[in-house]
């Protein structure tokens, strides 16, 4: 039970003879851990009222302090926008499940995703898919060891579904759970691949809300060397096939129809490449490439030939920043990772980058480009396996910076 709410229970049982109490010692185990809370009172307070109410506020901040075996089972919810994604990630055998939802049919007559509409989806997909993870991997819901969940950033109601049935789980079956930031998910899911990367590396995060270049020292040991000013990449993506009247979601369409077109009609710009620094910016490549097919509009060949320059342009801009990063840190590995990443485009340009550079270049199998489950169960066991988890009253965070997080002991 959440001990702050009954701390009135306490009071007669800990009276003393003159009417103070020292200090005392609250102590839980969990099942299967092995693992114990210690709270101490050290002030002098009367009983009653009083030592109920420190008490009280003190186990609300009460941090949990475990370590989790290596083998451990952790069942991961994955709920930032509009796709519902569910994993089950074992210390020793790695992924033995996942499934992802997507809610594309759902959003697509509205041409990008409606909040309300994502949130109400997530409530009737997350426990038949929790169910049918377990039931794919032949696992009972007893045998689940810890919760990971995408606390943010996200969709505040969507994320707060999948927080609420992760904190439901873990409270019901006495078990850690943590809240994961969504592009920590993101930036750590190469690392499901059969051939890692090993750390220290560079990062390009590239998704419908973000595009971030991070130099990664280790697990929560991240500084960000540029972002997007204005719009993401995958944010760019589906306002351009907006505006050339192709479906929703914007970025593989984009993609199919510039292989149809001609590289050497239109030139577009590559944003923020004329001047010195790795910060990023969409908003002006998208207002040229509308204003390029104002004045194409009834020329139907064109469509594809601005969509082969969107491309083009989006690329290269991407492929100068990571050459400037790579440069200014010296580091010779290079991650990529988002739904962006997917982009055949991006690998073909960033594969010959690496080629020149000497450098490694390591992208997330397919099914794990875009969001799911199985970043965020693989993400939460690195963090619970050192000691992590949150409190029982939680919160979500649609806005969270990366470079907030703190570092996960390697050891």
């Amino acid at each position: 039970m959440h001990l702050s709410q009954y701390a009135s229970l306490f009071a007669g049982a800990f009276k003393a003879p003159h009417g103070y109490v020292k200090g005392f010692i609250v102590s839980h185990f969990y099942r299967r851990h092995g693992a114990t809370r210690f709270l101490i009172l050290d002030n002098f307070c009367k009983v009653e009222r009083e030592i109920v109410s420190t008490f009280a506020a003190k186990v609300d901040r009460l941090e949990p302090n475990w370590k989790l075996e290596q083998r451990m089972l952790v069942l991961g919810i994955e709920t930032s926008c509009d796709e519902t994604g569910i994993a089950l990630y074992d210390g020793e055998r790695g992924i033995v499940a996942h499934n992802v939802y997507s809610q594309v049919e759902i959003h697509a007559e509205f041409g990008g995703v409606v909040p309300e509409l994502a949130s109400r989806d997530h409530i009737r997909k997350t426990t038949p898919l929790i169910k049918q993870t377990l039931a794919a991997a032949s696992v009972a819901l007893a045998t689940v060891d810890a919760v990971a969940y995408t606390r943010g950033p996200g969709l505040v109601g969507a994320l707060l579904v999948g927080s609420s049935v992760a904190r439901s789980l873990a409270f019901g079956l006495d078990i850690p759970a943590l809240g994961v930031h969504h592009m920590e998910g993101h930036l750590l899911s190469p690392m499901l691949d059969d051939d890692p990367p090993a750390m220290p590396f560079l990062a390009l995060l590239v998704s419908g809300g973000h595009t971030l270049l991070v130099d990664v020292q280790g697990i929560g040991d991240y500084r960000i060397l540029g972002e997007s000013l204005d719009d993401a990449v995958g944010e760019a993506f589906d306002k351009t096939a907006r505006m050339l009247g192709l479906g929703y979601p914007g970025g593989p369409a984009v993609e199919q129809l510039a292989l149809q077109g001609r590289s050497d009609r239109f030139r577009f710009p590559r944003p923020m490449t004329n001047r010195p620094g790795l910060d990023f910016s969409f908003s002006g490549l998208k207002t040229y490439t509308l204003n390029t097919f104002n004045e194409h509009r009834d020329d139907v060949e064109a469509r594809a030939d601005i969509a082969r320059a969107f491309v083009d342009a989006v690329v290269d801009t991407l492929v100068i920043k990571c050459r400037r990063a790579l440069a200014q840190t010296g580091l010779k590995t290079l991650v990529v990772s988002g739904g962006v990443s997917a982009n055949r485009a991006l690998r073909d340009g960033l594969s010959r980058l690496a080629r020149t550079l000497d450098v490694a270049v390591h992208y997330p199998k397919l099914e794990f480009c875009t969001d799911n489950g199985a970043m965020i169960a693989y993400a939460g066991y690195c963090r619970l396996r050192a000691g992590a988890a949150d409190p029982l009253a939680y919160t979500v965070q649609p806005r969270w910076s990366l470079d907030s997080l703190s570092r996960v002991s390697q050891s």
